[in-house]
């Protein structure tokens, strides 16, 4: 079922590609300039929901943030719905491409969990604003008002989203099953796991004089937290990092 859901989507994918082939103008390093621009749009776009909320939104508001008039925004995005969705799809789209390749390694399930939160914790800092919008819930504002296109786009958010929580459920599973983590229900387990995660989008702000080391220290300490919950003996982890 994974490598179904996977060949689906880049299918789609490329079927957006090509769509847009006519349009595709390419960067110095290489890379689509096309995607980059409207990858901006989406981050100056994050930035105004945040500080906005999503009714107070205008696309006058995202044009200033973007430093652009709102005809270039509208020649991306043909609304503020559609910016809202595709920023929930490109936030879910960088959660599984992160995730997936750590939790199908062939490694311990607690080396598989400590990467992950790890790399998530990681993520969300790196992409704040992104991350922010999308922990909020597409349902939260436009269930009630919505195109076929945008539904048939919630409908496959809500399918990634399982996808995503899928990768932790099964690896906790897994860990369940090996010893290496206590006796307990993963499916209950897995939401104050994600949800602590998930609060970060909350109390997280970037400092002026953060480095990477700072980074790397906010997410150990949540990898070593959340770990304790779940190994059978989380003494003895500790002693084998020490």
């Amino acid at each position: 079922p994974r490598m179904n859901d996977i060949s689906f989507r880049n299918k789609k994918n490329k079927s957006e590609a090509k769509r847009r082939k006519g349009t595709r103008v390419m960067a110095r390093d290489g890379t689509d300039a096309t995607d980059q621009i409207r990858r901006e749009v989406l981050r100056a776009a994050a930035a105004v929901f945040i500080e906005y909320g999503y009714a107070a939104t205008s696309i006058d508001k995202i044009a200033e943030m973007f430093g652009a008039t709102k005809g270039r925004v509208y020649y991306y995005y043909r609304s503020k719905a559609d910016l809202f969705f595709e920023l929930h799809r490109v936030a879910m789209e960088m959660n599984l491409d992160t995730i997936r390749p750590i939790a199908m390694e062939d490694v311990p399930a607690r080396e598989r969990l400590e990467k992950m939160i790890t790399a998530h914790a990681h993520l969300v800092m790196r992409e704040l604003p992104l991350q922010c919008v999308s922990v909020q819930g597409v349902h939260m504002h436009l269930t009630g008002n919505t195109t076929p296109e945008q539904r048939r786009l919630l409908i496959r958010l809500i399918e990634d989203r399982d996808e995503f929580e899928r990768y932790y459920l099964d690896v906790l599973s897994q860990g369940v099953g090996s010893g290496e983590f206590r006796p307990c229900d993963p499916r209950i387990l897995i939401k104050p796991l994600l949800g602590a995660l998930n609060w970060m989008t909350v109390w997280y702000r970037p400092r002026p004089n953060e480095t990477e080391e700072s980074r790397e220290h906010i997410a150990r300490e949540h990898a070593e937290f959340l770990l304790r919950g779940v190994l059978r003996d989380h003494m003895a982890a500790q002693g084998d990092r020490a």
